[in-house]
């Protein structure tokens, strides 16, 4: 019996009751306190777990980090949120899972990293909180989603735009209420990136106490530049899917939820390196995505030069609906009624009074702060009744794999169009040869 039909069989029924309510689990600790575990400490998996820690009843009990520096930083700060206790530190995540007996695994590794410490970590019993975009293929995606089902387990995706207190306000008051009327076509977008000075950096030698090679894994080793040690590692499409696996899956994602849509018909892309050419990056700085549900369009564009068409909304999505525009972002919503000077706004949940150690936390993004800590407390509720998260691994796949399809199409030159019942493209095998990508000896690509 491992840990997770321990916990399901046992009858720890009231364990998360005050999560379940709503209650976070900072303010009520009673029940088991899980034991968890972060593998990737950089920005963003700090960000992930301080949030986990200010609601959840949990011992954070393992760090894991190919980068050492990072690592060290890391259980100083864990150590100074949980009364100077000292989590374990791992250079390898497979060690790190066997010897900690984790409840709750966190993944906030570079993308090419999300598929295998993930699949390791269900399959060790634990259950999994792993950061979007789920994988950097199909097959990884596809594969994940199996794990995750075979073993029962609970797998929250990073996708924190269902969990965002001001977007499921708008949803309800101006979609599901019908204000909005019907959406004819979805505008996505992020212009994040000005100017357009390509990116450039020379290689160098990995600095001591950084694993390059493990860094790598079972993605390509190019020559080493600093700023993969960084967020700039998403310069580089061998390690993900540049900005539409970056920025295009959470807007793409946020549509998919407020309309309830699955796969679309078709997808279309074009794009490409049009303004921020020399340089060291091979990502498309210009790119749009047509992905066509028949009676709607839900359309993607990314520039990553320009100056923000609209400052209030840099990274969102605009539903134009039969009565009105609903614009939606990451800092607030706006609803724009049709021939009126009626504007209804919304803004970001600001918490930092019930949560004043924001206010000096590294890193932090205070607007999407208050989102990851209620998609945290939906985590933790399903945990405790086996259920499906607001993120679950299947949305967290659908919205993946529909942006790498906008990926292979730009690459291909052709409108794409998926077959849900035997995840293939119909009738297109070069497609269907790019769903999977050769891994590094001696990594091997996870299966179904």
């Amino acid at each position: 019996m491992n840990r997770r039909d321990f916990i399901k069989y046992s009858g720890l029924s009231a364990t998360f009751a005050g999560v379940a309510s709503g209650v976070s689990g900072q303010e009520s600790q009673k029940g088991k306190t899980l034991r968890v575990g972060l593998i990737g400490t950089g920005w963003y998996g700090k960000v992930d777990l301080f949030r986990l820690m200010q609601v959840g009843n949990v011992d954070v009990v393992a760090l894991c980090d190919v980068d050492r520096d990072a690592l060290e930083d890391a259980i100083e700060r864990v150590a100074q949120r949980q009364d100077g206790r000292k989590p374990r530190g791992f250079a390898d995540y497979r060690e790190m899972l066997a010897e900690s007996q984790l409840d709750v695994a966190l993944v906030a590794t570079p993308d090419h990293w999300h598929a295998l410490p993930t699949i390791a970590a269900i399959e060790s019993g634990a259950d999994v909180y792993v950061q979007k975009p789920i994988g950097v293929d199909v097959e990884e995606c596809l594969a994940m989603l199996s794990c995750a089902r075979k073993r029962q387990a609970v797998v929250q995706v990073g996708l924190q735009r269902r969990s965002t207190p001001h977007l499921m306000k708008a949803k309800k008051e101006f979609i599901d209420s019908g204000k909005l009327g019907r959406v004819g076509q979805v505008e996505i977008f992020s212009y994040y990136g000005g100017p357009g000075a390509p990116f450039k950096q020379d290689p160098t030698d990995p600095p001591e106490g950084f694993d390059y090679e493990m860094w790598c894994g079972p993605a390509p080793k190019l020559p080493y530049y600093p700023c993969l040690r960084k967020r700039s590692w998403r310069q580089f499409m061998e390690y993900g899917n540049g900005t539409v696996g970056d920025m295009a899956v959470h807007m793409f994602d946020m549509a998919r939820w407020m309309l309830d849509l699955r796969y679309p018909k078709r997808i279309f892309s074009t794009g490409g390196q049009y303004i921020k050419r020399g340089g060291i990056s091979n990502i498309t700085d210009t790119q749009t995505i047509v992905f066509d549900y028949g009676d709607l369009e839900v359309v993607w564009n990314h520039r990553n030069w320009s100056e923000l068409p609209d400052r209030r909304h840099p990274w969102g999505g605009y539903f134009y609906g039969q009565n009105g525009l609903l614009k939606a972002s990451v800092m607030g919503y706006d609803f724009h009624r049709y021939y009126s000077n009626e504007v209804e706004s919304g803004n970001y949940l600001d918490e930092t009074d019930k949560y004043p150690e924001d206010k000096t936390e590294d890193g932090i993004e205070l607007h999407c702060a208050s989102a990851i800590r209620e998609h945290m407390r939906d985590f933790l509720a399903r945990i405790e009744d086996r259920g499906r998260p607001r993120s679950d691994i299947e949305e967290g796949a659908i919205s993946t794999i529909c942006c790498i399809l906008g990926n292979i199409s730009m690459q291909l030159g052709r409108a794409l169009e998926w077959d849900e019942a035997t995840n293939t493209v119909k009738n297109d095998p070069e497609a269907n040869a790019a769903l999977e990508r050769a891994y590094r000896e001696p990594w091997r690509h996870p299966k179904r």
